[in-house]
């Protein structure tokens, strides 16, 4: 990995390198890789901290220059693009609803139901988890186990600049329909997202369930119940209420994820 990392700085910082058959080769090597979810764009250090493999990035942004556009059947369907489908999903153990669709360069584990939805390169989805209907998994994003993506989700790619850090969703994690989550946002694991709940990189999410506010910035605890909420915000025009999101409780440690899942939503009144 240490000499990928090397061929794909240098091509970086020098993109007359990319004529180079062994540097092409090192690009296709690292692409296939984070394909068969060999490697990753971010990953957990020793410290259980996520950490965006900058490299990794670079070398899936200098793939698209060496792609050449070409159509692509697939039954009835025509596409006319630089990237390629991934195939093979009896292999891989993914159900796949038509006409979902996922880049190569995606990685899909096995388990993995993808209803009518979108996958994009770099993209990183676990075992167990379901992209439903009309959801997108933007490039780069890194998707956890058991999750749900509910219909019409919107996961945010980030795929430049090479540095910044990809949209996260850990395991178990509860995604309400019509969510959006962009710009590096984390939702950490088993957090429940109602509909309409938007968390940007920038994003206010406000814990209220105690006697005073706690807030965090694009980052949602473990366990959150999250709602849409406002806040107000002074401008020279006058105080108007700004949208955020509010943590109105917590799905409980005590009960399996299923039965936990549904008196959070019950107990609180979310809509999904």
């Amino acid at each position: 990995m240490e000499e990928l990392e090397k061929v794909i700085l240098a091509a970086w910082e020098n993109r007359e390198l990319l004529k180079d058959a062994s540097v092409v080769n090192a690009i296709n090597e690292i692409v296939k890789l984070v394909n068969d979810g060999e490697l990753r764009v971010a990953n957990k250090n020793s410290e259980d901290k996520w950490i965006t493999n900058e490299w990794v990035k670079k070398a899936i942004i200098l793939y698209f220059p060496l792609r050449h556009m070409e159509v692509q059947e697939v039954g009835i369907f025509e596409f006319h693009d630089k990237m390629q489908l991934k195939n093979n999903y009896k292999a891989l153990g993914v159900r796949v609803v038509p006409p979902a669709v996922a880049r190569y360069g995606s990685y899909i584990a096995p388990g993995v139901i993808l209803m009518p939805s979108y996958v994009n390169i770099g993209a990183y989805v676990d075992s167990g988890t379901m992209v439903d209907t009309w959801a997108t998994v933007g490039s780069c994003a890194q998707i956890g186990k058991d999750v749900h993506l509910s219909g019409g989700v919107g996961i945010g790619g980030v795929l430049e600049p090479a540095q910044a850090s990809p949209v996260i969703i850990e395991d178990g994690a509860f995604i309400g329909s019509r969510c959006i989550v962009v710009e590096g946002a984390h939702i950490s694991k088993r957090a429940v997202l109602g509909a309409g709940v938007t968390i940007t990189g920038s994003s206010k999410i406000i814990d209220v369930t105690g006697p005073e506010p706690v807030q965090y910035i694009g980052f949602v605890p473990e366990n959150s119940v999250v709602i849409p909420g406002t806040i107000t915000k002074s401008f020279p025009a006058g105080d108007y209420g700004v949208p955020c999101a509010l943590i109105i409780g917590k799905r409980k440690e005590s009960t399996d994820l299923k039965t936990s899942l549904n008196e959070a939503l019950r107990e609180n009144n979310v809509t999904v």
